[in-house]
């Protein structure tokens, strides 16, 4: 299974930080977060990255290279200034990801999440399945309800919150067109027709958005 990086925002809430210095780049605990995932996405034998990048992207490239220092091999997907939001950066992508089922992880989370756990997860027809988390503190009413048969609604109350870790099938974009647009609501459309599962994980999982996130993480 491949994986595609979320790396291509310009983190315009950790500003000033992020004017010089990529979001993925910013480091917790000495490292920086995507060198974490990079890390973890290796000893779950996931190897094969794809990295959008668009604010600052030489310095991501510069950085990283091919990955072959971190056990694994990396290509990027370069988007236009503004970048594509994340719906038109997976869809611009989608030619590197192959056609089976990939693994897309926003590079400003720092987690635990044991990524191994979704090589197979996803069920025969769905389109998604996504990895759920505790509403924070920002963002008490969520965006998903999760019901007990694991299947993801997207009208229904109490709601989680999306962690930024997802399966997806390539076919969950089939009626997409090229250019800027977000997963909301193809995700929302998806759901109602009953083809995204999900899951809840309880482990270390923090959005580093923020300056507050970022020190909270650290």
């Amino acid at each position: 299974m491949k994986v595609m990086i979320l790396a291509a925002g310009r983190g315009e809430r950790l500003r000033p930080l992020t004017d010089s210095t990529p979001k993925p780049l910013l480091e917790v605990h000495g490292k920086p977060l995507i060198v974490q995932h990079l890390e973890r996405l290796r000893s779950a034998d996931l190897t094969e990255i794809v990295i959008n990048i668009a604010w600052l992207g030489d310095k991501i490239k510069n950085y990283l290279g091919d990955g072959s220092r971190y056990g694994v091999h990396i290509r990027y997907s370069e988007e236009p200034a503004g970048a594509l939001d994340t719906g038109g950066g997976i869809f611009k992508a989608l030619p590197l990801l192959g056609s089976g089922p990939f693994l897309a992880v926003n590079a400003d989370v720092f987690t635990d999440f044991p990524f191994e756990s979704l090589k197979s997860v996803i069920k025969q027809g769905d389109l998604a399945h996504l990895v759920m988390v505790g509403n924070p503190a920002y963002h008490t009413n969520g965006d998903f309800h999760l019901a007990a048969d694991g299947r993801l609604y997207a009208d229904i109350e109490p709601r989680l919150t999306y962690s930024g870790i997802g399966i997806h099938d390539p076919l969950f974009f089939k009626d997409c067109s090229p250019g800027k647009f977000p997963m909301l609501p193809w995700w929302q459309k998806a759901m109602r027709s009953g083809r995204v599962g999900g899951q809840m994980y309880s482990g270390t999982w923090k959005d580093i958005g923020t300056i507050e996130g970022l020190r909270a993480a650290s």
